[in-house]
């Protein structure tokens, strides 16, 4: 498929994807004899997999090594463990996070809709 066909596809620019490319996160691309870039399948899921792994806090190395290790089947199991724990613990801080802002946001809705309801 074609770099625009890969855009919609994923939801990616065709700036990001270049870039991405340029990264070495997508390498599963083939030049043609006139130079276009040709994707398969497998870079539809590595988008997919780099934007899930940004939007959970991984840098684009740590993104970089994890997509290494996949594509040659020598992942250290124990690293790879300790990053997990690591983002995983950062995600349950951020979670929390937002559970106490969700709270403080439907105590100030209640305190609202109940002056609204006084005020008629």
């Amino acid at each position: 498929m074609r770099i625009a066909e890969l855009e919609v596809r994923t939801g990616v620019s065709r700036h990001t994807l270049r870039y991405y490319e340029k990264e070495g996160l997508l390498q599963e691309v083939i030049r043609d004899g006139n130079n276009y870039r040709d994707y398969s399948e497998t870079a539809v899921r590595r988008v997919g997999m780099v934007r899930q792994l940004k939007e959970l806090g991984f840098s684009l190395k740590e993104i970089r090594d994890v997509m290494d290790a996949l594509r040659s089947n020598t992942i250290d199991c124990a690293r790879g463990a300790a990053l997990m724990a690591e983002k995983k613990a950062a995600v349950d801080r951020r979670i929390k996070e937002l559970r106490e802002v969700s709270r403080m946001l439907a105590q100030e809705q209640t305190r609202l809709e109940a002056s609204a309801a006084a005020a008629c």
